[in-house]
């Protein structure tokens, strides 16, 4: 009997995380933003997914210089800063634009929109259907923790 009860005290200590739970460190965020700026290679953009669970999926980003807009028919985009800083341009229309992939257009800037200034701790959500670009503007770096929620 005692050795049942000492079995039934270390159950909950053995339990295992429940289905799609993940915790990121911030020192495993930071190791990753290291990672990526080497992985650059001529490039402004290195990206690594983190996680996919059902109707979303995670990565961090790293940009060392400006990004194309985006437009995105089925996915929102929540984005937590990391480190640097940008300006992301919000609204308005993609200029000259292409589709890229199904669903996903791109350009090289967009006409009209609103702008806000990001930086480490920020958070924003942009939804879908809604023209975003990321900007330098004399930045060296910026690297962002981004949740990407599809609508379908």
């Amino acid at each position: 009997m005692r050795i049942v009860n000492v079995l039934l005290c270390a159950l909950p200590l053995m339990a295992a995380e429940p289905a799609g739970y993940k915790y990121w460190s911030a020192s495993e965020l930071h190791g990753m933003e290291k990672k990526l700026a080497g992985k650059l290679a001529g490039k402004n953009f290195a990206s690594e997914r983190t996680g996919e669970y059902g109707n979303h999926y995670t990565m961090v980003a790293h940009r060392e210089g400006n990004g194309e807009a985006e437009f995105h028919e089925n996915d929102a985009d929540l984005f937590v800063v990391e480190s640097g800083s940008a300006t992301l341009t919000v609204g308005g229309k993609v200029v000259n634009p292409k589709t890229t992939a199904p669903g996903e257009i791109r350009g090289p800037s967009i006409e009209g929109g609103v702008t806000q200034k990001l930086g480490p701790g920020d958070i924003v959500h942009i939804p879908a259907k809604t023209a975003h670009q990321l900007t330098l503007n004399g930045s060296k770096q910026f690297t962002y923790f981004v949740m990407k929620v599809s609508g379908q």
